[in-house]
């Protein structure tokens, strides 16, 4: 689940967005870690949920390939990755996308507090970097998450 905030990168949203999704990490076999179980590994992270802003609805998709930093076990990672989104809707209200194709980047941290069960913040950029034209404004989201690890 994620809600915007104030945008340190670009334009200003101009409506309130929130996203609610269902995310899959896998890990990719690229990695290295010490002897003491710290490092970096490689992940994919793919989501599909809804993203709401101005009373509006569209499907949010997301690939992306990151960094993982931490421990192997990933009892506590800081990741750091950049992909790209499908959105079914591109226009909410005044804000508009430019179109359906996203990039994304994402920078957050997770930490295990129960056996596999887990908390994490991401920090969330969609934008259209500008391949729509001058006119598009993408989204930043503070993302929480709640997670499950197998």
């Amino acid at each position: 689940m994620g809600i915007s905030g104030s945008s340190p990168i670009g334009e200003e949203e101009q409506s309130d967005f929130q996203q609610y999704d269902v995310v899959a990490t896998f890990a990719l076999p690229w990695g290295s870690y010490s002897q003491s179980g710290w490092g970096v590994g490689t992940r994919f992270l793919g989501s599909a949920g809804a993203l709401t802003g101005a009373g509006e609805t569209g499907f949010i998709a997301t690939f992306v390939p990151g960094i993982s930093l931490g421990s192997k076990d990933r009892r506590i990672s800081l990741d750091i990755g950049a992909g790209f989104a499908l959105l079914s809707d591109y226009r909410f209200g005044n804000q508009n996308f430019g179109g359906p194709f996203q990039l994304v980047a994402n920078l957050g941290i997770s930490v295990a507090v129960y056996k596999a069960l887990g908390l994490g913040y991401q920090f969330q950029h969609i934008s259209d970097a500008g391949i729509y034209g001058s006119d598009s404004r993408g989204v930043d989201l503070h993302m929480f998450e709640v997670s499950y690890r197998y």
